[in-house]
């Protein structure tokens, strides 16, 4: 139970965590977007389109973790823990359009560029720099942003979105000292290809899950090897591994034992291997138990054949 216990534990964290960065976020976008209206700033406006993808971020991340905690019923056996990963896909692409939005602008203002207020713009820009170190702090010390996926595309949000305000306030620069106006749209493009990355690698992992992909911090030798050198298998076949929700990976399989073994040793070698792939980062495992002679060979995964070295596994 102190999986779980954890678990619930750093989900009050990270929502506490989200509220907060979302508030301060959200009135910063507001002071940004004025700011790059009254200064006629695009590198002010690309920047207050990141920080509107972070708002959305940290919401959606916020909706997930209310959505996620309701109790599975009859009609969603798994609850909705998969809202999270939903979530992260609509983020992810969010990310894809406003960047391929503020990239076409920009092309615009390459050819004939504006007049902007460079003090202006600078003194916006330095705050909201300060505003994303504050909200990165925040989220650093309150919040999971290692293995949560919401969190850490909420989290990797507020970083890139420091690159942006880093731009503004160069391009600022460049525009007070020297005149260049074209600094301010090539600020505005580096930051969108900043907010492509992120929205194309939050989309990836996300869609990954979705597709039921093998979870990436899981090594599938790894843990056939374990389940074929627990004592009384001789081999395993139909093995499923997949992500319900960050944090939360299930595996299925057959496995074929002895059919002298008892319903208490079964339970036995059961629960061991539970515990051991615990540690390979598996927390849902079910396994049903079949005898030679009830082996059938339709398997989606290939057959795999225990063997004393463990490294062998006879495919075909």
């Amino acid at each position: 139970m102190g999986h779980d216990h954890g678990h619930s534990h750093s989900h009050s964290a990270n929502k506490k965590t989200l509220t907060i960065s979302l508030v301060i976020i959200t009135l910063y976008m507001a002071v940004e977007v004025i700011g790059g209206l009254l200064t006629n700033s695009l590198a002010l406006l690309a920047d207050a389109g990141h920080m509107l993808s972070d708002a959305v971020s940290l919401f959606i991340a916020l909706m997930a973790f209310k959505f996620s905690s309701k109790v599975a019923d009859y009609g969603k056996t798994y609850g909705y823990k998969r809202f999270e990963i939903l979530a992260a896909v609509i983020n992810g692409a969010t990310l894809i359009l406003i960047s391929a939005y503020i990239i076409y602008e920009a092309i615009e203002r390459f050819q004939n560029p504006p007049e902007i207020q460079s003090s202006g713009m600078l003194i916006v820009a330095f705050i909201g720099l300060l505003v994303n170190v504050l909200v990165a702090w925040i989220m650093m010390r309150g919040a999971d942003v290692k293995e949560n996926l919401n969190m850490r595309g909420a989290y990797l949000h507020v970083i890139s979105d420091m690159l942006g305000s880093v731009g503004a306030i160069i391009a600022a620069l460049l525009i007070m000292f020297f005149g260049w106006g074209w600094a301010d749209p090539l600020a505005s493009v580096i930051v969108s290809i900043l907010v492509l990355r992120s929205g194309y690698l939050v989309t990836k992992s996300s869609v990954h899950v979705l597709m039921e992909g093998t979870p990436e911090n899981v090594e599938v030798e790894k843990v056939t090897g374990k389940i074929l050198n627990t004592n009384g298998i001789s081999g395993i076949h139909d093995l499923h591994i997949w992500t319900i929700t960050s944090g939360l990976n299930a595996l299925t399989c057959h496995a074929v034992v002895d059919e002298k073994m008892t319903i208490g040793e079964s339970e036995v070698m059961l629960r061991k291997i539970e515990h051991d792939l615990e540690h390979l980062n598996i927390h849902h495992v079910t396994i049903q138990l079949e005898t030679p002679a009830h082996t059938h060979d339709n398997s989606v995964l290939c057959n795999v054949k225990a063997d004393p070295s463990g490294h062998d596994h006879h495919h075909h």
